[in-house]
């Protein structure tokens, strides 16, 4: 196959173009290891408060308890001060009217003033002190109290309305009621005019009475609740105690079991507000079933891998002791040092596949890069073995970059793996080519290598992506690894891997290969800017 592609970097058959980037591929495997287990180096969280839900549940029910409490009290001591202003204000209205019907205009003379033995009777009182005053027209004092204070003006006050008012007298809080008189209602002289001659009339006692009667309601509605008070303490202790009994027993049934029991949580006692939590708590032992059984699964089968090289490593080795001839010796050698590399490239293959199926994007962030910039690298670390097994290998990209979100490393090793098995599988004398493509009108970033090998058959290319499955009738070495690393690095990237025949092979003997990663492009906008 020839390339003609003005965009292509490796010329064919040209390797001292390139000898200036080639990197060893041991180099290169050193350093991957290291990002390897900078990757798995976890950072201990710091330690957060632990919160406890019963306490929690008790504050918020307690706080709003305790702060309506007072309020309750407060509204308490008004309701109590109006009911028992009641029966006290009724009395001073029969007090105002009893003295206003004493009050008289006689031979237009104001006559208010009472007997003294009316008057003990007013001011008999035990615990408040009571307080009168008659005030005739143009504010002339008649009789009683002359300190104590007036009602403030009125527009029209009306006649024999009972007013009252609180004020203050000799520094004492008083309760007033007061009314007016007309004094010329019953007696109106014809031709003079019919103007209202008003007297004051008003009674005011102290409110030590009152307070008395309002401590009591007070008293009488306070004192129960000290009682009810801890009572429904007790009760709200006791009620969340019993509410949150079925965590108490999840935990003991969690507690109870085995360290490999990862069966799901019955959730036949749990209460529904619960059944979420527990829910949640199944899925996740269900995937940790499933994420131990690939790992014991993967153990198992890398274990298995593992006998093979390393018995024909010992087999080959005791056979070396066992010579005395120096060619011998060095076959054996050389046979123990293929079986050492073959070794290796398992080992390292379990590595990346492992790395692969815990990458996280917390682990690794993903990042904006040039997909062509990338595939370039690839094809100039991989150039030496290509030219040692007398491959081909080119590279074709776009006129114009090919921006994809993405982790460089795990990307690299994918296109890596890739181009390794191409190389693997193409006889002497092929050709691969690492091939990147952009469809701008989709936007898809279109990542190809292809080559001139055998090819896989289509019954065949679903299970290639299957650990340590190997094509029955390939000789060739590998792990079996390369394209389960390839799948599970596109499946964290959200591409897709597909094979194909290869188009443009001529050989009928091979139909050669192709296999496609189709990952999101991006806008070049910001890549421009972040070049700019």
């Amino acid at each position: 196959m020839s390339n003609t592609d003005p965009a292509k970097v490796i010329p064919r058959g040209m390797p001292d173009t390139v000898s200036a980037v080639q990197t060893p591929m041991s180099d290169h495997q050193d350093d991957f290891d290291a990002e390897f287990l900078d990757e798995f180096m976890v950072t201990q969280a710091p330690e957060k408060v632990q919160r406890s839900l019963f306490g929690e549940i008790l504050d918020w029910m307690l706080v709003p308890l305790l702060l309506l409490w007072p309020m309750s009290i407060a509204v308490t001591y008004l309701v109590a001060k109006s009911i028992a202003n009641v029966p006290f204000d009724r009395a001073l209205d029969d007090r105002v009217t009893v003295l206003a019907q004493q009050v008289k205009e006689v031979n237009g003379k104001l006559v208010g003033r009472l007997p003294v033995a009316a008057r003990d009777i007013l001011r008999a009182d035990d615990v408040d002190s009571v307080f009168y005053q008659v005030i005739g027209p143009d504010n002339a004092f008649i009789d009683g109290d002359r300190d104590m204070p007036p009602p403030s003006e009125e527009e029209k006050p009306q006649t024999w309305t009972i007013y009252f008012r609180d004020d203050h007298m000799r520094s004492t809080e008083i309760r007033v009621a007061y009314t007016y008189v007309d004094l010329r209602s019953n007696s109106v002289v014809p031709g003079e005019a019919n103007t209202p001659q008003l007297a004051l009339v008003q009674v005011g006692e102290s409110l030590d009475k009152r307070a008395q009667l309002a401590n009591q309601i007070i008293k009488g509605v306070i004192l129960p609740e000290f009682i009810i008070l801890p009572i429904a303490l007790a009760l709200v202790w006791f009620a969340l105690t019993r509410g949150l009994s079925p965590l108490s027993e999840l935990q003991k049934r969690i507690r109870e079991r085995r360290p490999d029991d990862l069966s799901p949580i019955e959730t036949g006692l749990i209460p529904e507000e619960i059944s979420p939590l527990v829910r949640s708590m199944n899925e996740m032992l269900a995937r940790l079933s499933q994420t131990i059984q690939m790992q014991k699964r993967f153990i198992a089968d890398a274990a298995h891998q593992m006998k093979t090289p390393l018995a024909g490593m010992r087999m080959q080795s005791e056979l070396a002791l066992r010579q005395t001839n120096s060619d011998e010796v060095h076959r054996s050698l050389e046979q123990l040092a293929k079986s050492s590399q073959s070794a290796t490239h398992l080992v390292n293959q379990l590595l990346s596949l492992a790395r692969a199926e815990n990458q996280t994007p917390l682990m690794r962030p993903f990042v904006l890069l040039e997909l062509a910039e990338l595939a370039r690298n690839v094809v100039q670390d991989l150039f030496p073995s290509a030219i040692a097994r007398d491959i081909d290998i080119g590279f074709e990209q776009p006129g114009h970059p090919v921006m994809v979100i993405g982790n460089p490393t795990t990307l690299r090793e994918m296109l890596s793996n890739l181009v390794d098995n191409a190389i693997r599988y193409t006889p002497p004398a092929g050709t691969v080519t690492v091939r990147v493509r952009a469809d701008l009108e989709d936007g898809y970033a279109y990542l190809e290598v292809e080559d001139t090998g055998p090819g896989i058959v289509a019954a065949e290319r679903q299970h290639v992506f299957e650990r340590f499955y190997r094509i029955l009738g390939s000789h060739v070495e590998g792990s079996g690894l390369g394209l389960a690393i390839v799948r599970e690095i596109a499946l964290q990237h959200d591409a897709v891997v597909d094979i194909f025949d290869n188009p443009r092979s001529k050989d009928p003997r091979f139909s050669g290969c192709l296999l496609r990663v189709t990952l999101t492009m991006q806008s070049r906008t910001a890549f421009i800017e972040d070049i700019g």
